[in-house]
């Protein structure tokens, strides 16, 4: 049985996920996914910016959430991290 533990964070509070993976893989579509899948709102168009890299083979995706505790903000983590498209979550 898991225990919530102590975090700095007060909640609910609005918390930016970057994401990066390599470009043309659907990287944005599939964070828009995996945090809603999570969430009690759907993610709006401004929560979620992206940027590509200089040599447009890398694509970073900022996804600010509205977390309303550290067990959330942990599942979103644990599915981005296990997604074939992501690279590093952070």
């Amino acid at each position: 049985m898991e225990t919530d533990r102590e975090t700095v964070l007060k909640f609910p509070c609005e918390f930016p996920i970057k994401v990066m993976g390599r470009s043309g893989n659907g990287l944005r579509d599939q964070v828009i996914e995996i945090v809603d899948r999570h969430s009690a709102q759907r993610l709006s168009s401004r929560a979620v910016t992206s940027r590509t890299s200089r040599r447009g083979n890398y694509v970073s995706v900022t996804a600010v959430v509205s977390a309303t505790s550290q067990r959330q903000l942990d599942d979103i983590y644990r599915e981005l991290t296990a997604c074939d498209v992501v690279m590093i979550a952070l």
